[in-house]
């Protein structure tokens, strides 16, 4: 029943997420999805990165605005992988950005005002 509208939901994601983009992109501190060109993005997580990450989660959540961090643990530390001997600094970058990435809402019928709202506390946040 909700394939029918898997297309019609990815073009809104995309457009919540360019609207998102557009608010976020002189934000300083923050960084926003880059989709190369030829290449489209599902967007089915909008994750932004904040060295401040933690600080700006609770921030948002004392403004009621929710977000996730949906990777706390890079791949090559997680159980599943343990088999494969991997360390702590095995993968530095990897490490660094699973700190810094925050998934702020995303889903099809996210209002343009809601994204405005969220956007604003990013921005509220970044300049304090």
């Amino acid at each position: 029943m909700k394939l029918r509208h898997l297309v019609e939901w990815q073009k809104a994601r995309q457009v919540n997420a360019a609207k998102y983009g557009k608010l976020l992109a002189n934000v300083p501190g923050i960084s926003t999805p880059i989709t190369p060109a030829g290449y489209e993005h599902v967007f089915h997580q909008y994750t932004i990165r904040c060295n401040r990450r933690d600080a700006l989660q609770k921030f948002l959540a004392d403004r009621k605005i929710g977000s996730t961090i949906y990777y706390p643990v890079p791949l090559h530390l997680q159980p599943l992988y343990a088999s494969l001997g991997h360390k702590p600094g095995d993968f530095p970058n990897a490490e660094h950005v699973a700190g810094e990435i925050l998934s702020l809402p995303m889903y099809p019928e996210l209002t343009e005002e809601k994204i405005g709202r969220v956007a604003a506390a990013v921005a509220e946040f970044a300049q304090s």
